[in-house]
């Protein structure tokens, strides 16, 4: 007997979950303890140095990176981690640390969930996912297909983080009706990975999408003293965008393709139910008008100087607001908020900001992009691609690019490349994070659907991330040229 629980217990302990635990631990204190290393010196012969603080701050980044892949405990409790590993190591104080769990782009993510939230409960969620499938009928690549398009049109005039909390109730609907329960299946992990994938592909083509491309723009400008518009963003990031999105398709068909062809009966019976939902309720209008009141004045924030000074969380905000004063939520609906998902982008600024404000990103950004200083100018604009792919998993999109670009825009006279091709190459890359839950809201969002692991979305981004690169590289040597953006300038 003593024998045979002695041998469960053996079964019981898990080898992969402790050696991912274990290997994040080794890796922080590897790099924690390592001596000093050299500094990052830039073409104009400026010093970086990795101060111990962003050693640190490097050593929590590997950490956080190895459990919240191999998920070794739950993606918020690492998130935590991050905070109280700064704490303890010094590494920033803890009063940064923590803030930053309720950065405003934290409480965005909030708001949005709740706007999710209110679709679902009040009936609409189940009304739109109907109506589309009563269009688009009853094969599961059309269905895919429809809802990929209508992720990316939204995300062309509202940000794509409240797209995804606004799309994210539909798909359960549509899900739903695909008759497999609960259970994990190639359509759901289609369905749910394919919109965050899409909301980010979309996202790159208006400045409505997500404010990566409005701080670029400003930051490019400073730089580089050229103005790019609204409209001149979106002629060279519509082809692109909407390229991504019907490539994403066709690889989501090829690698995950549904388990079945069609749904029978699926048209008759999204009519059916549609019809049982009988009319449209005075509370699902008041719903819809808050909501889209709150995207109509964030919209405007681009075209309404007045509005600009209006920060967009605090806009967002207010729907929350009002969704409990109209009665529309109670208290009770608080417990439904994904508190995972929230404590994990919580924990995805809090290490954005940390690689930032020590140092650290600045001297990764430099080490890697010295590497292309004698490159060819193709090589040299797909390796800043690379880098701002990369970092954009793990930091904010924006300090991805604002670490890169200054840099990048140093060495590109001495190559012969126009600033335009690197700014654009780069908004492309840092729309896209297809590697890491903590790269996009979206990516957070989706994840709420238990359809996939954390390692799975890791895993399928792998050739996802392949097919962007491939497509900035077809932008930058044929596309943008054709349509008239200076790629090279003589040097």
């Amino acid at each position: 007997m003593a024998t045979d629980a002695i041998a469960t217990n053996h079964r019981a302990f898990d080898w992969k979950r402790n050696g991912f635990l274990l290997l994040g631990l080794v890796l922080f204190a590897v790099v924690y303890w390592a001596p000093p290393w050299p500094d990052a010196v830039d073409p104009l012969g400026k010093h970086f140095a990795l101060s111990r603080e962003a050693k640190g701050a490097l050593a929590v980044f590997l950490l956080a990176g190895t459990w919240w892949v191999f998920e070794v405990v739950p993606i918020g409790i690492t998130s935590i981690a991050i905070g109280v590993l700064q704490a303890l190591f010094h590494i920033r104080e803890p009063a940064k640390a923590f803030k930053d769990f309720m950065d405003p782009s934290v409480l965005f993510i909030f708001a949005s969930v709740m706007i999710g939230l209110v679709f679902t409960k009040t009936g609409l969620t189940k009304r739109l996912a109907y109506k589309m499938l009563m269009v688009v009928g009853e094969r599961t690549s059309m269905i895919v297909l429809g809802t990929f398009v209508v992720t990316a049109a939204l995300t062309h005039i509202m940000a794509h983080t409240a797209v995804a909390a606004t799309i994210y109730p539909l798909l359960i609907s549509i899900y739903a009706l695909y008759g497999e329960g609960d259970r994990k299946t190639n359509f759901g992990k289609t369905l749910f990975i394919g919109m965050a994938y899409v909301a980010g592909a979309g996202s790159i083509i208006t400045l409505l999408g997500a404010a990566r491309g409005a701080v670029a723009l400003g930051f490019f400008k400073d730089i580089a003293n050229k103005d790019i518009t609204f409209f001149q963003l979106t002629y060279y990031m519509a082809p692109i965008g909407w390229m991504m999105v019907f490539l994403l398709w066709g690889f989501f068909m090829v690698f995950l393709k549904p388990e079945k062809k069609t749904i029978p009966g699926l048209r008759d019976k999204a009519r059916q139910l549609n019809a049982d939902l009988g009319g449209i309720t005075s509370r699902e209008i008041l719903a819809a008008v808050i909501v889209f009141s709150a995207i109509l004045v964030m919209s405007l924030r681009s075209f309404v100087p007045a509005l600009k000074a209006i920060d967009k969380t605090a806009i967002i905000l207010i729907s929350t607001i009002l969704f409990f004063v109209t009665n529309i939520l109670k208290i009770e609906d608080l417990e439904e908020i994904p508190w995972n998902i929230i404590l994990l982008f919580g924990g995805a600024m809090s290490i954005g900001f940390c690689l930032w404000e020590t140092g650290a990103a600045n001297w990764l950004a430099v080490n890697w992009l010295i590497l292309f200083q004698k490159a060819n100018w193709f090589v040299f604009v797909m390796g800043i691609a690379f880098f701002v792919m990369v970092m954009t998993n793990f930091i904010m999109n924006v300090a991805a690019i604002a670490i890169s670009l200054p840099v990048a825009l140093v060495i590109a006279p001495y190559l012969g490349v126009a600033g335009e091709v690197i700014l654009f190459a780069s908004l492309v890359a840092a729309g896209m994070p297809f590697l890491l839950l903590v790269g996009a809201a979206p990516n957070a969002i989706a994840y709420d659907s238990k359809q996939f692991t954390p390692g799975e979305f890791f895993l399928y981004g792998l050739p996802a991330s392949a097919i962007l690169l491939a497509v900035v590289a077809f932008a930058v040597f044929i596309l943008w040229p054709m349509m008239g953006m200076p790629v090279t300038v003589p040097h």
